[in-house]
């Protein structure tokens, strides 16, 4: 088994590998204490965040998802730009504008790039499907390059740089569905679910008067995840770990000779390459998370359900069967371990 060689040594790996865990059990603690209930979702918005990736949150409306991002920025004590979505949102209201101003030492006036919400290192998109696909676009160059072009100039965006975007699964009036090419910007696609009896009624003593994201402490600094994610670029993935992954993401294409049969039946386009990657630098962290230096089929099989649901396209037979993509997702996925 060809292995690639990790340019740390064994000892300083695993003095890193120890700061590491220590950092994202307390975040996850952190995070526990305010968004109650939803433990597999913090598990997984600290993989795709410590994947440097972007993710899509859906659910039904009150269940924290806004709150969510609010406490990640506590916790990381880490800038927060917030852009609520409507059908009359402007490009110009995500990236900034050119203003003009008054030089007082040339004594005339000039223009004067203002930066807008999308120069945070979090940017909560909320409710993104209610912006229109004109305003929605703003946000391709951002996500992908991590930089806003504006006037032929092009304005670098804070490093790290995440964007969450939420959206509302049930509402269709006044909504834009996003594009196949913006749902692919997204590491992860994220559902929030509705939490228990139990759970609701936790959430009544923490949140009945008071947003308990407005008392939550700084736990690690920006600088501090940049060196945790540079971390997870050490860890290693063996080439039979990359052709399996590539075999699962194959097997989602209904054309391929390496179809799943089921993607054949149901499925009318399969992942992308960006897909791909997507499963394996949160396959890096995921392994990390497990106090390993690398990466098991256990860690693409955790992943490969949030990494591909959105970059997945359902054929018709499968909306007059009222199949779900996770459904199918999960089963292939089953089907692929036992074949590897």
């Amino acid at each position: 088994m060809n292995m690639p060689r990790s340019t740390l040594s064994k000892d300083n790996f695993h003095e890193l590998s120890e700061l590491f865990q220590q950092k994202t059990q307390l975040f996850r603690a952190t995070l526990a204490q305010a968004i109650i209930g939803q433990d597999k979702l913090i598990n997984e918005v600290l993989i795709g965040l410590l994947s440097g990736g972007h993710l899509l949150l859906e659910g039904l409306p009150g269940l924290g998802k806004t709150h969510l991002a609010k406490a990640l920025a506590s916790c990381m004590s880490a800038p927060l730009g917030r852009i609520q979505c409507t059908p009359d949102l402007m490009p110009a209201d995500i990236t900034g504008s050119e203003i003009l101003i008054n030089n007082q030492e040339r004594q005339q006036q000039q223009l004067e790039f203002t930066p807008g919400p999308i120069f945070a290192s979090i940017v909560l998109v909320d409710e993104i499907n209610r912006a229109t696909p004109k305003t929605q676009a703003a946000l391709l160059e951002a996500m992908q390059e991590h930089q806003v072009t504006y006037g032929g100039t092009s304005h670098s965006l804070p490093n790290p740089f995440w964007v969450l975007a939420t959206q509302n699964p049930i509402e269709l009036e006044g909504t834009f569905p996003l594009p196949e090419a913006q749902l692919d910007r997204f590491m992860f696609k994220l559902s929030v679910s509705i939490p228990n009896a139990d759970t609701l009624v936790k959430m009544l003593d923490i949140s009945l008067d008071q947003e308990p994201s407005d008392y939550i402490q700084t736990i690690i600094t920006l600088d501090e995840m940049k060196q945790l994610m540079a971390l997870s670029k050490e860890v290693l993935v063996a080439d039979s770990i990359k052709q399996h992954a590539v075999q699962l993401v194959l097997a989602t294409h209904h054309d391929h000779d390496q179809a799943n049969p089921l993607a054949q039946r149901y499925f009318r386009y399969g992942a992308s390459p960006r897909g791909l990657q997507a499963i394996v630098r949160a396959a890096r962290v995921c392994a990390l998370l497990d106090n390993r230096g690398h990466v098991a089929l256990d860690d693409i099989a955790y992943v490969a359900i949030p990494a591909l649901r959105h970059r997945i396209q359902l054929n018709f037979d499968s909306e007059l069967e009222g199949v779900a993509v996770d459904a199918v997702l999960s089963d292939i996925i089953a089907q692929w371990k036992t074949q590897v």
